[in-house]
């Protein structure tokens, strides 16, 4: 099935897959990019990501598992509740980008045997987006921090929002970090990722990432501390190391943290507490309850849900809801039975933040960074395919004459 040699191609195809999840919407660039045109990159993107997997896979051969069956029934229940065009025709359209998506993933799921080429593949792409940003950034900084986000950093050159950018740098860190510890990586490959990816998350004021990014490693280095002495090592300086800036740094960790909020506003979640009530107070047919309203924008009355589970509970309904949960739940539940390794603490960290961003941000029921991230995690979880077995080579005949085939009966 799996096993042998990844092909190059492989590594092309999930590089334009994160293109694909990068998004449409964000902030200013400054050369402006109609949205209609950077919809046509993401959509090619993924088009050619399906055609070059297709084209790498042409026998089909396909590894089955949990993540993809679950993300298969995950999209029948996105026709079924978009089939009634409540949300329009664009969540058909979103229907047929899911189905694509979940189509490569299959393709690409031959070569998922519990092997780290995925996670370089991840790193180096989304290291490559985080290079635009701080070329952006180098470029006009007023552009990529404006006052319209709080003075926050923003994508110049590709229109990325704020907590995308920590998203991306606070995942890159982790497994950047977890290579490290498992000696897959020399200290200064490893600080080539961290280093500026650290500084583009403190710009980004993104408090979700940075959770995420510190309870994900501390549950994936614990994973890691009876059998590895560096992530017992690692996890000591870390304590040391939080317990002195939480004492010596508080007000200025409180001052970033709070981002010049109000306690109230701050209370509230940004306002996305008040968009969260009026969702789920408004009236819902049964039908509706169970199948969703259709694949929309993630937003409510115009306004970001900001929510996976209740972005999933609107636009696919309980049904959704439960296929979501059941993969959070298989995916960990796998992690938690395979023994300790570092592709165990990778899929640990990638899971756990997932779960955690799940919170405060949406994607968890589309084609989004974090069904990447968790695609990921389903390939680390992966048993390595087991070789065939070796063919006896099969030995010359000696030609028998006919004389000496006839039995002679005494």
């Amino acid at each position: 099935m799996g096993g042998g040699h990844t092909p190059k191609i492989v590594g092309t195809v999930w590089g334009l897959l994160v293109l694909n999840t990068l998004g449409s919407a964000g902030a200013q660039t400054i050369v402006p990019l109609p949205r209609s045109l950077i919809q046509m990159v993401t959509m090619g993107a993924l088009v050619a990501a399906f055609a070059l997997a297709l084209a790498v896979n042409l026998r089909l051969r396909i590894r089955p598992g949990a993540y993809v069956f679950l993300l298969t029934l995950l999209l029948v229940t996105s026709v079924i509740s978009s089939a009634n065009l409540e949300s329009g025709f664009g969540a058909l359209f979103r229907c047929a980008r899911l189905a694509l998506f979940v189509g490569t993933l299959w393709l690409l799921s031959r070569w998922w045997d519990g092997d780290l080429t995925f996670v370089r593949h991840h790193i180096r792409m989304y290291f490559v987006v985080l290079g635009s940003v701080a070329a952006g950034l180098a470029i006009s900084p007023g552009a990529a921090l404006p006052d319209l986000y709080g003075g926050r950093l923003v994508g110049a050159l590709w229109p990325l929002t704020p907590p995308q950018i920590g998203q991306y740098a606070a995942v890159i860190i982790g497994l950047t970090v977890l290579l490290l510890l498992g000696r897959r990586t020399d200290r200064a490959g490893a600080a080539v990722v961290i280093v500026p990816s650290l500084v583009l998350l403190a710009l980004t004021h993104t408090r979700t990432a940075t959770l995420g990014l510190i309870a994900g490693l501390a549950l994936a280095i614990g994973s890691l501390l009876l059998t590895s002495a560096a992530a017992r090592r690692f996890f000591t300086w870390a304590v040391l190391c939080a317990t002195v800036a939480a004492v010596g740094f508080a007000s200025l960790l409180q001052t970033w943290f709070l981002r010049g909020q109000s306690k109230e506003n701050f209370s509230s979640l940004t306002g996305r507490a008040k968009v969260w009530d009026a969702l789920l107070a408004a009236p819902r047919t049964p039908g509706e309850k169970v199948f969703g309203m259709g694949l929309g924008d993630k937003s409510f009355d115009g306004l970001p849900i900001d929510n996976s589970w209740l972005a999933v509970y609107q636009e696919q309904g309980l049904i959704g809801v439960t296929l979501v949960a059941a993969v959070i739940l298989v995916l960990g539940g796998i992690a938690l039975l395979r023994p300790p390794s570092l592709q165990r603490a990778c899929a640990i960290f990638l899971i756990s933040y997932c779960a955690i961003a799940s919170y405060t941000e949406a994607g968890l029921g589309d084609a989004s960074p974090y069904l990447l991230h968790l695609a990921l995690a389903a390939s680390l979880l992966a048993a390595p395919a087991e070789a065939a077995p070796l063919a006896a080579p099969e030995l010359p005949r000696r030609r028998v004459p006919s004389w000496a085939r006839k039995t002679e009966v005494i």
